[in-house]
């Protein structure tokens, strides 16, 4: 029982450390913490005030919105609620990028989606659009992951795969079949909950586990969630067509800094490798240089060597860097972007606020420093770096907030999960230093032990020119 104690005194210390060195970084957020939860959600989803913009942007924000107009109707939507959605999304300029490609009822997912629609309805919007990573593996630790549930704390295998097919095998694996086969892996699992949720889940067969987890989300938000918002979920898949978009566009931003300048991608890479190197290491690394490769459902890093994609294990040059060779292996989805080229078009470019989970708050101004120290080196685009500097919080902290150990498929099985409004109000007025419990996402983590030791020496301050872009 001490020690239980002393564990709990540990994590509630870790905790408030990690809030101080969050409100260190963004010090708007410090006010939010006495307050209920709804405040802090609605300030997040405020609408970003007018002001003249440079083209760049302007058609950054059209490409994206034809994404969503596309992937709405590819999705079934009918067209008033993807005309909404996107009518929605052009004047808030908000994007939800936290959660993984999980199905509705799984913790992270639900309570992070409560958590958009607290803020969504203090303005009275109506739709909601979604960013969910999917160039994840099926499997992140033991029995977790997109290809599990939990159902009364007992672990069910989603697509009932063996474990050589799940493990570093990912979401936007193929092409392959895949089913909603929900094998329990322990005994007494609860027959009539699994019952229930195949009823809910489609019958049918897809190529990749993306498809069927997009799919299957349709299906269950209106009976998680009610009728009162339009749902849309967009992955890296929507992402790829986004950037094949750009690319194809002989005029666009994209084609011509990241493909066509000689500089510009090396200048990046660069200013990562320098980040790395520096006190605000850790944060953002070189995983792959703007594109993943997938192979027999494995994703593979690439290397960009004198104007190839290099798999650097074997050496092979699996593409030259230029657009015709870029577009047909986004097309046959042989690459797709990394993060960084993720949120360059969702939302650096386009100016759309990015709420991520417990990293996403450091790597995402790092980006952003990143991408305006190699238009700086390369003397361009001053209109956009003017507009990426007069930001109004361009990422927050927005994924987990709300931390709740209710089971939320149970909640639904009694009864007692209602539509969006009752949810709003079970949720809404909880204070936030609450609400967020105990934030096990960051006490857990030596790299948020780590940055607040930084941050109480003074090796990195929020003044540094690394954080000017936050």
């Amino acid at each position: 029982m001490n020690r239980e104690v002393d564990e709990l005194a540990t994590d509630a210390d870790t905790k408030q450390a990690v809030l101080e060195s969050l409100a260190a970084l963004y010090p708007w957020t410090r006010s939010f913490h006495c307050h209920p939860v709804r405040d802090y959600a609605s300030r997040l989803f405020e609408a970003p005030a007018q002001k003249a913009e440079p083209e760049i942007r302007s058609r950054a924000l059209a490409k994206l919105l034809d994404t969503i107009r596309n992937a709405g109707t590819r999705n079934g939507l009918p067209i008033n609620a993807v005309s909404q959605i996107c009518r929605d999304l052009e004047q808030r300029r908000v994007l939800q990028t936290g959660p993984h490609l999980f199905l509705l009822m799984e913790p992270e997912a639900y309570y992070t989606h409560i958590f958009s629609l607290l803020g969504l309805s203090a303005h009275g919007c109506s739709s909601y659009v979604s960013y969910a990573v999917s160039t994840v593996s099926l499997v992140e630790k033991p029995r977790k992951g997109p290809g599990w549930i939990t159902l009364d704390g007992k672990p069910v295998n989603v697509f009932g795969l063996s474990g050589s097919r799940m493990i570093r095998y990912s979401l936007l694996t193929g092409p392959g079949s895949y089913r909603f086969e929900l094998v329990p892996t322990e005994p007494n699992a609860d027959e009539a909950a699994l019952v229930m949720l195949r009823r809910l889940l489609p019958k049918t067969q897809f190529e990749r586990p993306a498809h069927a987890i997009k799919a299957a989300n349709l299906m269950l938000w209106p009976k998680l969630f009610g009728q009162s918002f339009a749902f849309l979920q967009i992955d890296d898949e929507d992402i790829a067509d986004l950037v094949a978009d750009h690319l194809s566009d002989e005029d666009s931003w994209l084609r011509a800094r990241l493909l066509e300048d000689p500089n510009f991608a090396s200048n990046i890479l660069a200013g990562l490798d320098k980040l790395a190197a520096g006190p605000w290491s850790g944060w953002l690394t070189r995983g792959t240089d703007f594109f993943w490769f997938y192979e027999n459902g494995k994703r593979l890093p690439l290397r960009l060597i004198a104007g190839e994609l290099v798999h650097p294990a074997t050496g092979i040059k699996v593409a030259p860097f230029t657009a015709p060779d870029v577009l047909e292996r986004l097309a046959n989805r042989s690459l797709i972007p990394n993060l960084l080229l993720m949120l360059l078009v969702l939302s650096i470019l386009p100016g759309v606020r990015a709420l991520g989970g417990s990293y996403q708050p450091l790597y995402y101004p790092l980006m952003r420093y990143v991408i305006c120290q190699a238009l700086e080196a390369a003397d361009v685009d001053e209109d956009l770096r003017q507009a990426l500097a007069a930001d109004d919080v361009p990422g927050a902290w927005g994924h987990r907030v709300i931390e709740c150990d209710d089971d939320p498929f149970r909640l639904f099985l009694d009864g007692k999960a209602g539509g969006t409004s009752s949810l709003i109000d079970r949720f809404g007025n909880i204070p936030f230093a609450q609400a967020c419990g105990s934030m096990s996402s960051f006490v857990r983590d030596p790299s948020w032990q780590e940055l607040h030791n930084r941050l109480r020496k003074g090796v990195i301050a929020s003044t540094d020119e690394e954080w000017a872009f936050a």
